[in-house]
């Protein structure tokens, strides 16, 4: 395929940070014309002038619509878009200059019809930013399901950082109203159509989320719904790794029950797995904050996901209502 990039970017109330992602597309080291198409997703603070001053620089389409949530947007975007290969990116990300370069000679090497690539801490993110991105992103934490590792089976791409080709987009339909979990529903029917997908490591992202740790809870509570959800639609996707979270949180209760019964087996391995934690973000961050943070950071993602796996899973498995009945603020209305 000669390939054609379109960059599909929805932006909500977020002028800044599409600033910082502009600046990082015009620094691309690649040398062929590629596309920018951003979608104003109903925002009240708009991005339209900061755009206006990327025009000259950058192949830049803009559209404004109505809120309908990323998913619905990113489909708009990608139904507009010019170029056969779509790169969906979050607003809050900032690329590399060899980002396009790496993923294009992937791409060639070997083709897919979508692919994911990895989220990396910058050096100018908060000790918050690289604590939270330390837990979405380990081995120790997620098994490194953003990308932190090749995949042992095929790899799910998220929409922080994901490329799909206009063949594949128009095959499955796009993206469902489910928020979040559309990353998930959209790679299992890819996989349904026969397509393949993979991990290009080499394209990754620095992903600046503006966040706070209330906000951090509410993101990963949010996760743990919907993968529920997610089984019921595609329960040939179970896997009963999506358990550990609440294993963890009920074993970790457990755990401080037995300790004050004088049992402190279970609390011990609690304390060397967060040990483990810290050491190892210690030796890649090289800072002792962070690497206090991460573990912050690390028990409220799996407390936030573990409690919302457990209250979905009770929910979907005994009530006769339709997910969308149960859980509405998880669903965009698409008009």
């Amino acid at each position: 395929m000669n390939l054609s990039f379109s960059f599909i970017i929805p932006v909500y109330n977020r002028p800044n940070e599409i600033k910082e992602l502009l600046d990082s597309l015009r620094l691309q080291t690649y040398d062929q014309p590629f596309e920018v198409v951003i979608v104003e997703d109903g925002s009240t603070i708009s991005s339209e002038e900061v755009i206006g001053e990327y025009v000259d620089y950058l192949s830049i389409s803009y559209y404004k619509k109505a809120n309908s949530g990323p998913g619905d947007s990113r489909n708009y975007g990608m139904a507009k878009a010019k170029g056969n290969y779509f790169i969906v990116l979050d607003s809050d990300c900032i690329l590399p200059p060899q980002y396009l370069k790496k993923a294009e000679k992937s791409l060639k090497d070997d083709f897919v019809h979508c692919y994911g690539g990895p989220d990396a801490a910058h050096e100018s993110f908060s000790t918050v930013q690289k604590a939270i991105n330390y837990a979405m992103t380990s081995f120790l934490t997620t098994g490194g399901i953003r990308g932190g590792k090749r995949a042992v089976d095929q790899f799910q791409p998220r929409s922080f950082n994901m490329g799909i080709s206009k063949e594949a987009f128009e095959n499955v339909g796009g993206y469902g109203n489910i928020h979040p979990g559309e990353d998930p529903d959209l790679t299992i029917r890819i996989w349904n159509k026969g397509y393949r997908t993979k991990l290009i490591s080499e394209a990754f992202v620095y992903h600046k989320r503006r966040i706070d740790w209330n906000k951090f809870y509410i993101q990963v509570n949010k996760f743990g719904m919907v993968r529920p959800i997610l089984n019921k639609w595609h329960p040939e996707t179970k896997k009963v790794t999506y358990w550990f979270p609440t294993v963890f949180c009920l074993g970790f209760i457990i755990a401080l029950i037995l300790l004050f019964l004088g049992f402190k087996v279970l609390w011990f391995m609690y304390c060397t797995y967060f040990l483990v934690l810290f050491i190892d973000t210690l030796l890649k961050t090289r800072n002792i904050k962070v690497s206090f943070l991460a573990l912050l950071a690390t028990a409220i993602q799996f407390f936030g996901y573990g409690y919302g796996f457990l209250k979905s899973t009770l929910y979907i498995n005994f009530s006769n209502k339709e997910p969308e009945e149960i859980f509405p603020k998880l669903f965009f209305r698409v008009k």
